[in-house]
């Protein structure tokens, strides 16, 4: 048995909606129970289909790196408050899935809301979560919320 083993890394998808809030709810208290450390990542993508239309009105200085980085404290001090420093963050561009996968190469564990921003609100898991589950390189926790 090894007397200095380390602490791991839980990572959290985190976009800002309900279920991801839950989701960095319970990866916080996972953390804490574990010490593990915890990162949160956000990640963005231009939409692959009209953004050419929309650049006219897009203005100059539009930053969604910016915007997502904000997303992304605003939640963190919103839902953890001071808690909220020990937490590293990270926004990366490029698909969710994907990023979140890079993200938790090497983690003890990822975790994930039941569905993020998507129209498809019947679906019992959303997209990037079940891919997830299915291609992680670690342990996955899908955290669910209540139906009604």
């Amino acid at each position: 048995m090894a007397d200095n083993a380390a602490a791991g890394r839980i990572v959290v998808g985190v976009d800002g909606s309900e279920p991801s809030i839950r989701a960095l709810r319970w990866a916080a208290r996972q953390a804490g129970l574990t010490g593990d450390s915890l990162e949160a990542v956000i990640s963005w993508e231009y939409p692959a289909a009209g953004w050419a239309t929309l650049v006219a009105a897009v203005p100059a200085d539009f930053d969604p790196q910016k915007v997502a980085a904000r997303v992304l404290d605003e939640t963190l001090e919103q839902t953890l408050g001071d808690e909220a420093a020990a937490v590293a963050r990270t926004v990366l561009i490029g698909n969710p899935a994907q990023a979140l996968m890079d993200r938790s190469e090497g983690a003890s564990l990822l975790v994930v809301g039941d569905r993020g921003y998507s129209g498809f609100k019947a679906a019992l898991l959303g997209s990037v979560g079940l891919h997830l589950a299915q291609h992680a390189p670690c342990p996955v926790v899908v955290v669910r919320g209540t139906t009604t």
